[in-house]
């Protein structure tokens, strides 16, 4: 194994070990309404797909949660999917795809 996997193994580890410090009540409704209302316009009003993938528990269950919370806040170059930094921090997109992955939000 060369220096790159050992330094990326190293960073995913480190990161998945991180679970999101949960925002308070207020915030996390905050974001409850903005994942329903601004990501559902791609996503779907019930985050089942449309013009972006699927947000569902099943989609979200094999993909890393480095990568999707990197997608919430750095969107995707060359698609629809835009950066949400300005909007959330990493805390939050991390907490958002916990919540995503697990089936947590309504």
């Amino acid at each position: 194994m060369n220096w790159r996997a050992l330094a990326v193994l190293g960073l995913s580890l480190a990161s998945a070990a991180h679970a999101a410090e949960p925002p308070s009540p207020a915030r996390a409704a905050a974001l409850s309404h903005m994942l329903h209302q601004e990501c559902g316009a791609c996503h779907g009003l019930r985050l089942t797909g449309g013009l972006g993938s699927p947000l569902t528990a099943a989609a979200l269950a094999d993909k890393p949660a480095d990568s999707l919370t990197a997608t919430i806040l750095d969107g995707r170059p060359g698609s629809a999917m835009p950066p949400w930094r300005p909007f959330v921090s990493a805390d939050e997109a991390r907490w958002l795809v916990e919540q995503l992955q697990q089936g947590r939000l309504p």
